[in-house]
């Protein structure tokens, strides 16, 4: 029994702690600097690089994302409606759009930042095909958690990235952001405790490295089912008592895959995240929401200024965070005109509404009946359901088309029309 011993120590711990360690991204470099020794070491240079090479720019960046359920129960096979609603909270926390900006204390606002990425479900797979940009998976694991994780491991958790493992293959992660969700609760004496809610790879800047540097870690974001979304149906317990999810677990995730740090800089008051305008910390928040900590002494546009618990990168309560800084913001820039540079650039995959014709889809949502209209002449139109097939094709030759999707079932579906030279695509939701 002795040798089960530390990790049980350390489950409790992570119990006790209330998501003390509820963001593995740290380990998971650790665990890949394991196998490919320098991998650490890179992630930093290209930290720097990012930095160097940050954009001040109004520009809007638009992020294409797959998203990957991987189900054991039918609990673990979130609806649609909480994929999108996730989806609607990342656009709104990384454009500072989220109604709680205004709790943001007024000694931050001079350093509020507005980060204007924009992420939208693919509407074209890998193979030029429309799809709603969600996958789902039947799979046999009960979790890709384990208590090796508490130790630094993360091969199980890999697992769920991979199809032959029980997981789903990414699609190109050159040009998606592939989010997998999946259960990775440790099974303690009965219990499902959460022993993380999620973990992202940040950009290694790979160019130079040889091929197969990576082969232990596969890029992307991956999340706990019951982390994802404001209205889960699914209670989320890390051992202390039923917590807050407003979906901010992904919005903190997907600052690592962006190349943010944690903003107490995983360390103490000598640590720093790297951001000029992020106050220092000497500890992560552990779920609280207190405003009167001042842990470090930093001077930040010419003051002392407190904790940042509204930040997106502590550990704080969900119901407390609100923001980014700007320097947060310009170091995302540099990584989306950097690193990552094919994900939002010059990439095929990404084909959004009303790239080549102007038309809509009304009502949407729908019941039912649905009527396209448009400002040319529709020469087809094509509906594809939640799982890539085709289950409408008309001809109108006209520039509008009455359509009843009554006797299909709930979910989001994709619409294709045609000019007879373009297509266009748009995503609609039956309900």
């Amino acid at each position: 029994m002795k040798y089960i011993l530390l990790p049980i120590l350390a489950l409790l711990s992570v119990s006790a702690s209330a998501q003390h360690e509820r963001c593995g991204t740290p380990q998971a470099i650790q665990y890949q600097d394991q196998l490919t020794p320098g991998y650490a070491q890179m992630v930093r240079e290209t930290f720097e690089s990012a930095k160097a090479n940050q954009n001040k720019s109004n520009s809007i960046y638009t992020i294409p994302v797959v998203i990957h359920v991987v189900y054991n129960t039918p609990e673990q096979n979130l609806p649609d409606s909480v994929l999108l609603n996730q989806i609607e909270i990342l656009n709104q926390d990384y454009n500072r759009e989220n109604p709680d900006t205004v709790n943001l204390r007024s000694e931050f606002l001079p350093i509020a930042g507005d980060p204007q990425i924009k992420f939208q479900l693919a509407q074209i797979d890998e193979n030029g095909m429309p799809t709603t940009g969600i996958t789902r998976t039947s799979t046999g694991t009960t979790s890709f958690g384990s208590l090796a994780v508490l130790g630094g491991s993360f091969a199980d958790l890999e697992m769920v990235k991979s199809t032959v493992d029980g997981g789903h293959d990414p699609w190109d992660q050159s040009r998606y952001m592939n989010i997998w969700i999946c259960n990775m609760a440790i099974d303690f004496f009965g219990q499902q405790i959460p022993a993380i809610l999620g973990y992202a790879t940040p950009p290694p800047g790979l160019p130079n490295w040889p091929g197969g540097s990576t082969n232990g870690l596969s890029d992307g974001v991956v999340l706990q089912f019951q982390a994802v979304g404001s209205n889960n149906p699914n209670p989320l317990d890390t051992g202390g008592g039923i917590i807050d999810v407003e979906g901010r677990t992904a919005t903190h995730e997907v600052g690592h895959y962006l190349g943010l740090r944690h903003i107490w800089g995983d360390g103490d008051c000598t640590e720093e995240d790297g951001v000029d305008d992020t106050p220092n910390a000497d500890a992560e928040s552990q779920q609280d929401c207190d405003p009167s900590k001042n842990t470090c002494t930093d001077n930040i546009i010419g003051m002392d200024l407190p904790d940042m618990i509204e930040n997106y990168m502590d550990y704080s309560a969900e119901t407390c965070q609100n923001s980014f800084t700007q320097g947060q913001a310009d170091l995302m820039h540099g990584v989306l005109d950097g690193p990552r540079f094919d994900l939002v650039n010059n990439n095929p995959a990404s084909i959004f509404e009303n790239d080549v014709i102007a038309w809509n889809v009304l009502p949407n949502p729908t019941d039912g009946m649905v009527r396209i209209e448009s400002e040319e002449l529709v020469k087809s139109v094509e509906i594809f359901n939640p799982q890539g097939e085709r289950i409408v094709i008309n001809t109108p030759n006209a520039q509008s088309d009455m359509i009843d999707l009554s006797s299909f079932a709930a979910g989001v579906y994709i619409v294709r029309i045609s000019n007879g030279v373009s297509f266009a695509h748009k995503r609609l939701v039956l309900q």
